[in-house]
C-alpha cells in the first residue's frame, strides 16, 4: 500500500523516509530497530481539518512505516501534529520542543522516546 496521500503535504516526506528505509541493509536495518526499539503513531491534521495516520515500527522485524493503524501493534508514542508543522520539524525550520511546549504537537505514551526520531 502507497504512503502517499496527496491530501497531506507530509505523506511525500513519509514516502521518502520509508524509500531510505528500503535502501538500508537488512543489518542496517536491524540495528535502526535495536537502537529505537518504539513503534510511532503519528495522526497529521491537514489544513481541511482531515487527519491521516502513519504508524513507523522500528521495534519488530526490520522496520516498517505504514499508512494507517497496524493490527495487533499497539504504539508506544502516538503524536497529533498539523501538516505544516511536520513538514517545518523534519525541514529543521522548527523545534520540536517549542511545538510542544505551544502545544502544536500532541504526545500521549512514551514521550522521550520522541527524541530518538533523530536518529
Amino acid at each position: 500500500m502507497s504512503l502517499a496521500d496527496a491530501n497531506f503535504k507530509s505523506s511525500a516526506l513519509l514516502s521518502q523516509l520509508d524509500e531510505h528505509l528500503k535502501t538500508l541493509t537488512d543489518a542496517q536495518r536491524q540495528e535502526q530497530v535495536k537502537k529505537v526499539k518504539g513503534v510511532f503513531q503519528f495522526n497529521v491534521k491537514n489544513k481541511e481539518g482531515k487527519i491521516g495516520t502513519w504508524t513507523f515500527d522500528l521495534k519488530n522485524g526490520g522496520g516498517s512505516l505504514q499508512k494507517g493503524t497496524v493490527d495487533k501493534v499497539k504504539p508506544d508514542i502516538v503524536i497529533d501534529i498539523a501538516d505544516d508543522d511536520f513538514i517545518a520539524l523534519a525541514e529543521g525550520k522548527a523545534n520540536g520542543q517549542k511545538l510542544f511546549m505551544s502545544g502544536k504537537i500532541k504526545v500521549k505514551g512514551a514521550v522521550m522516546m520522541a527524541t530518538k526520531l533523530d536518529s
